[in-house]
């Protein structure tokens, strides 16, 4: 008969009456769900490969169609495919498009294309000056009312602006104005226009993980009577290929997870393996030759929740101190009083570090590669650790040393360095300069930190819990909670405008690193929306799982 998880706990205390700060974390929701895809023949059929490589040949014409035509139908269909997720089938002939309108446009393009165009080209790397929107303001230095009655070129005017960097102080304005009029059009149009104008303004494009959105952007277009089929179902096809393909990736994982037993052996963390491979899926789910390095990183996720679960939740200080300082000697063995349930998450952190080493004496790369994920996940733990110190101290840091401390806490620095090991772009070049901390990285972290404690610290402060960003905001000003709500949601807005500013500045870092921390920056962003922890509370991601590993698109069979 097994035990009850209360009973495994006290077993595995090296002191039976300790007072532990377990949490309540909701139930796994997925339960064995995702096992059968280990199982079964998940191979795409001939003939769906078939039908996928026609029609990508058809649409693949309509570039080339589109050489004569405006630059607003060139725009639109480059547009239309990211929002459906198939540009990396496309990208030499995007990049071919976007270089051509990049190297003839000029200012006196029509408004109805200026904000798309703006995107699409800053979106590439372009250099595009924001001073092109000075074109919609009229002789009092305002923009122009007459732009409130095209509600399409507001909603592009609004993504638009969620690429602006600090230097975009007009982008600033055009913010304020197309947010504006949107929310009140929200209240005078049709039921189905307000939902697509409630949708531009909950998630704009720039901060949205596309994969997640392709199918309610698909749904929409497929409203419009004057779609393309062949676009449409091509679309389609590809993402029932790909879900197949992920599928048979968690559904590898989960077999894993389920062999290692940690619902039993570390019972008081989060079992969360299906939504940690959501993350991995939401920064590489196009890249076919990614399937490892996902598989991997969802693991990798997963296993780090257990660590954070370790460090909030169970370890006393005393033993922390101990699993820390075993973490930074990579041994375990001088340190047997520690329970068992803590020695299962190291053993655990010390087989990802010998896949590493095993993948990379491979390729050459083990000799530095080894030294920057060892020192990620110590960095990651004195992270962890720091917040330990200030929960059992009863300490609340001002907001700006919590920030500090938050970088490494966030776990953003160690998944990116992570992935960098494990991908074929990993040079010391750029091992060392993620090491270094740029402000990419710093930014990316910052948002990671503080929109999940805007989510989590309700539930956290009903517990002996170290203070969140919340608490140390409020505590550093003097303010309410609400105002500590709104000047932590200006940080994460300055850090988004750095964000863009870096994104079009490292022309020597590879791409994949930079679109790497822009998604997984665009996952904390979907994760914790409006102040949810949907990580930690799964049914809250239900939706997404439902969408992008269980429901095929339902195609015409038509043509």
């Amino acid at each position: 008969m097994s035990l009850p998880a209360s009973a495994v706990v006290s077993t595995q205390n090296a002191v039976s009456d300790i007072r532990r700060p377990c949490a309540s974390f909701p139930p796994n929701i997925w339960g064995d769900t995702f096992l059968q895809y280990a199982s079964e023949f998940m191979e795409v059929s001939d003939n769906v490969k078939q039908q996928a490589q026609m029609l990508k040949e058809d649409v693949r014409m309509m570039f080339q169609a589109s050489v004569n035509q405006n630059i607003i139908d060139k725009l639109n269909l480059i547009d239309l495919i990211q929002r459906f997720g198939v540009s990396y089938q496309f990208q030499q002939e995007i990049n071919q498009a976007l270089k051509q309108i990049n190297d003839s446009f000029n200012e006196d393009e029509n408004h109805h294309s200026l904000a798309l165009l703006f995107r699409l080209l800053r979106q590439q790397g372009y250099q595009i000056s924001s001073s092109i929107f000075n074109k919609l303001k009229n002789d009092q230095g305002n923009f122009d009312e007459t732009l409130v009655n095209d509600i399409q070129g507001l909603c592009n005017l609004y993504e638009a602006t969620h690429l602006r960097t600090h230097e975009d102080d007009i982008l600033e304005e055009a913010y304020d104005f197309s947010k504006t009029h949107l929310e009140s059009l929200a209240n005078r149009v049709s039921p189905s226009l307000a939902i697509q104008i409630d949708h531009c303004l909950r998630r704009p494009l720039n901060k949205s993980v596309l994969r997640f959105e392709a199918r309610y952007h698909m749904t929409i277009y497929e409203q419009d009577p004057f779609h393309d089929e062949t676009l449409l179902t091509f679309a389609k096809v590809d993402f029932n290929i790909l879900q197949k393909i992920h599928q048979k990736e968690i559904g590898n994982i989960n077999k894993w997870w389920r062999k290692s037993n940690f619902a039993i052996k570390v019972p008081y963390a989060r079992d969360r393996l299906v939504e940690a491979y959501l993350w991995s899926l939401a920064t590489s789910s196009n890249k076919l030759e990614y399937s490892y390095i996902r598989m991997f990183m969802g693991k990798l996720t997963a296993v780090v929740a257990l660590l954070d679960d370790t460090y909030d939740d169970y370890g006393t200080i005393q033993e922390l101190e101990l699993f820390t300082k075993a973490i930074e000697r990579w041994d375990i063995n001088p340190f047997g009083c520690l329970p068992q349930c803590m020695r299962v998450v190291f053993d655990t952190v010390v087989e990802f570090c010998e896949e590493i080493k095993l993948k990379t004496t491979k390729t050459g790369k083990s000799s530095f590669v080894m030294p920057h994920f060892k020192q990620a996940i110590y960095n990651l733990i004195k992270g962890y650790m720091v917040e330990a110190k200030w929960c059992h101290e009863s300490y609340v840091p001002t907001y700006d040393e919590y920030k500090v401390n938050g970088v490494l806490s966030s776990t953003i620095p160690f998944f990116i360095t992570s992935f960098i090991c494990i991908g074929e772009f990993a040079t010391e070049n750029v091992l060392d300069w993620a090491s270094r901390g740029p402000n990419i990285i710093e930014a990316a972290s910052i948002i990671g930190r503080v929109v999940d404690d805007m989510a989590s610290h309700k539930f956290e402060q009903q517990r002996v819990h170290v203070a969140s960003a919340v608490e140390c905001c409020m505590k550093q000003y003097d303010i309410s909670q609400a105002d500590a709500y709104k000047l932590i949601h200006k940080d994460v807005e300055d850090c988004w405008k750095v964000i863009n500013k870096e994104y079009l500045n490292l022309n020597d870092i590879p791409e994949p690193v930079l679109d790497f921390i822009l998604n997984l920056t665009r996952m904390c962003e979907v994760s914790y929306e409006n102040h949810q922890d949907r990580f930690t509370n799964g049914e809250l991601l239900k939706e997404y799982v439902s969408s992008l590993l269980v429901d095929p698109m339902c195609i015409n069979q038509h043509r």
